[in-house]
């Protein structure tokens, strides 16, 4: 009988991210599922991620669980953030969240903006 391969990590959480997670969360003024992760058209490079709290995950979602937080990722986003690490970063004029994406192929000046190339069938079948 043939061995089922692990499923590829569509995302890692660092532990910076995590904890602000959890601190916007835990202001939340109702229950809710974790944030959701997606990318939209947008910016001067093509795409933008996109982050918004999550009452219910949705169908299709990624469920992502670690660290003590959920991150639902949106099904038309998974090809583009497979193999991303999620990480938040503070500096002295400013705190955002930061994608480490190994399917971004350039980046405005800016940073507010990305090209991003799906990850091929080949690197979601090898990613550990």
């Amino acid at each position: 009988m043939a061995q089922a391969r692990p499923k590829p990590a569509v995302l890692s959480v660092t532990d910076a991210a995590a904890a602000r997670i959890r601190e916007i969360l835990a202001r939340a003024d109702k229950p809710v599922a974790g944030v959701r992760l997606g990318i939209k058209k947008g910016g001067c490079a093509g795409m933008t991620y996109t982050m918004d709290i999550a009452e219910t995950a949705a169908k299709g979602d990624e469920v992502v669980e670690t660290k003590g937080v959920r991150v639902l990722v949106d099904p038309a986003a998974i090809l583009f953030v497979l193999g991303t690490e999620m990480d938040f970063t503070v500096d002295k004029l400013s705190a955002h969240f930061v994608f480490r994406n190994p399917n971004e192929t350039s980046a405005c000046g800016c940073g507010e903006s990305v090209t991003l190339a799906p990850a091929s069938l080949d690197q979601a079948g090898t990613r550990a």
